[in-house]
């Protein structure tokens, strides 16, 4: 592949907004990690981003770098990358993230990664810049992960209903308490694992394409994996308090023992999901998991007026982000 001439300062600018989204990604999706021990009460909120940021960083030691990989090789032709390309993508998953932040929507800010890379090569040079079967894999899993997610959450909801039969409330509500530290730890481990390596995709990319990396096989540096595990940590330890609302006390009600098989089927769902090397959604994963732990009890448990909203976000976020990575990728023609 040619080297594109990408100028020093614009080459910072890139590396800068991929740590920047890789931190927002952490700001987006706390909730995902610590919204259910902070609605049972498990742990306050202060303390629970520490403890989730901690477990999002300590992914870099568990993790190889599979989704990082389809993410810089397997979803735009690796040839057509440039700084237009990478510019737009990364500004419009980041404006698509503050849109819904902002809303306090929980939506995927893999998904508006996806859609920003989608749009921005798409504007660069129509369909035949796109790989069709990494894509057609992160669209199979936007409906597979949430399904997944439902289905062990229900599951573990009903073993641990069979299980515990017989046990007092208040000795069953205490073990959960505890248990739901080590479910939250996982969720938050499988989070960072997946949602960091997609910022060191890109990364990735960019490094191939300015000729700072060897070749397509070399490993991405240092730096870009540590930079970007750091950022997600950082980006969870600011929180984003709207999505925490939304996911932790509005979708459904929790207790203790909700809270700790939701977590439980979406950490098993990340687990997999990160060995296979397919970016999911950590927000789709685990709100499908909060829906299934929920609905064991009674349907009526799972607020259905907003889970209509939420569903409507998720599927506009990768044409919508993929619409504002295409109007970037022509400001960033203009300006560079």
């Amino acid at each position: 592949m040619a080297e594109v001439g990408i100028g020093f300062w614009v080459l910072v600018l890139l590396v800068l907004l991929a740590l920047g989204f890789s931190f927002m990604n952490g700001f987006h999706d706390v909730a995902n990690s610590i919204a259910t021990v902070v609605s049972t009460g498990v742990l306050k909120p202060q303390h629970a981003v520490v403890f989730a940021a901690f477990f999002n960083f300590i992914a870099i030691f568990v993790f190889h770098l599979a989704v990082a990989a389809t993410v810089g090789k397997g979803i735009v032709q690796p040839g057509l990358v440039d700084q237009h390309v990478l510019f737009g993508a990364l500004a419009g998953a980041i404006a698509w993230n503050l849109i819904t932040w902002f809303s306090g929507i929980p939506s995927s800010s893999s998904h508006a990664l996806i859609g920003g890379l989608v749009g921005a090569a798409l504007a660069q040079a129509g369909p035949s810049a796109l790989i069709a079967t990494g894509i057609g894999l992160t669209l199979a899993f936007l409906v597979l992960s949430p399904l997944l997610g439902f289905l062990l959450g229900a599951l573990l909801r009903v073993a641990v209903a069979w299980i515990c039969r017989g046990m007092p409330p208040l000795k069953a509500d205490r073990g959960f308490r505890r248990l739901q530290l080590v479910s939250a730890g996982l969720h938050s481990l499988g989070h960072g694992g997946n949602d960091a390596q997609k910022s060191i995709g890109i990364l990735w990319m960019l490094l191939i394409a300015s000729g700072h990396a060897a070749g397509s096989d070399a490993s991405p540096p240092g730096w870009a994996i540590g930079g970007c595990y750091l950022a997600i940590a950082a980006g969870t330890m600011f929180g984003g308090w709207r999505i925490v609302k939304t996911m932790g006390q509005r979708l459904t009600r929790l207790k203790p023992v909700d809270g700790f098989c939701a977590e439980a089927g979406g950490a098993l769902t990340l687990f997999v999901a990160t060995a296979l090397g397919i970016p999911v959604s950590t927000t789709h994963t685990i709100t499908g998991a909060l829906v299934g732990a929920g609905s064991t009890r009674r349907m009526s448990a799972v607020r259905r007026g907003l889970a209509g909203p939420v569903v409507w976000a998720w599927a506009l976020t990768i044409p919508a982000a993929a619409l504002i990575a295409a109007l970037f990728h022509g400001i960033s023609r203009l300006v560079f």
